[in-house]
């Protein structure tokens, strides 16, 4: 479980981005973020898995206050947050296995990881996550050799052999044409439910959100103004989130009111 409590974030002296954010992800969920551009979406997800530093306010995870946390403390507990970024992030000129393993480099000697030589049981899990995803066939082929969904799925099975507590997605399908892009909101979807992994999801793609997530979180200014099911994101809704009507500028307008 993932709770966050009063998070600021404030670049400078500047208005915050982020703005007393509380907020609780629960196991084996699928939340989507939405909200325009500078809402503070990437920002929040950056403060989770520490990218940035929070100016204030609670991070936790499983009984882990990550705010708190400096040096090999922090390194241990990044190993259970996975990341899928909207980029893919991936080293082009290495095979899609050795990508893969770089999510163990965490739990694997330096040697090891310079001299690829992976331990059998990671090569194992590595194989049956990429049969799950669809990408087993690739496995010695360079990255670049790929397509934008076969790298997102890489990216994807590079999170989850971190073993993680929660999976972050910051907009993991925009690089995406319509088509691929549903097939991997189904798929962080359905390995939620297998995995029992709670996901966060940063998204453009409402009809996504809507479609394919448990629920949607909606964020204007560095506030979250909504928080309920998908089925509840009305117009109503929809206009505070992206219009910036009256009920979007009121510290949990919509929120409270539902």
């Amino acid at each position: 479980m993932l709770k966050i409590t009063d998070l600021v974030k404030r670049y400078g002296s500047g208005e915050p981005v982020l703005k007393n954010l509380d907020l609780l992800i629960e196991d084996e969920s699928v939340v989507s973020i939405i909200g325009s551009s500078g809402a503070g979406k990437s920002t929040l997800l950056r403060c989770i898995n520490k990218l940035v530093e929070p100016t204030s306010g609670s991070i936790d995870l499983n009984g882990t206050e990550l705010t708190k946390l400096r040096g090999s403390d922090l390194r241990n507990a990044r190993r259970k947050i996975g990341m899928v970024f909207q980029g893919f992030n991936l080293v082009d000129r290495l095979t899609v296995m050795e990508n893969v393993q770089s999510g163990r480099l965490g739990y694997i000697s330096t040697w090891a990881a310079v001299t690829r030589r992976y331990p059998k049981e990671d090569i194992r899990r590595a194989f049956e996550l990429m049969e799950r995803v669809g990408i087993a066939q690739y496995a010695d082929k360079r990255a670049d050799e790929l397509s934008g969904g076969e790298r997102q799925r890489v990216g994807v099975v590079r999170a989850l052999m971190q073993q993680p507590e929660i999976l972050l997605a910051d907009e993991p399908t925009a690089s995406l044409d319509p088509k691929t892009s549903e097939q991997i909101m189904g798929l962080l979807r359905d390995l939620s439910r297998e995995l029992k992994l709670p996901v966060l999801i940063n998204i453009h793609n409402v009809n996504e959100a809507k479609q394919y997530t448990d629920r949607i979180v909606g964020m204007r200014y560095g506030r979250i103004i909504f928080d309920d099911l998908p089925a509840q994101l009305d117009e109503t809704a929809m206009d505070a989130i992206y219009s910036g009507s009256p009920a979007a500028d009121r510290a949990g307008g919509l929120k409270d009111a539902s």
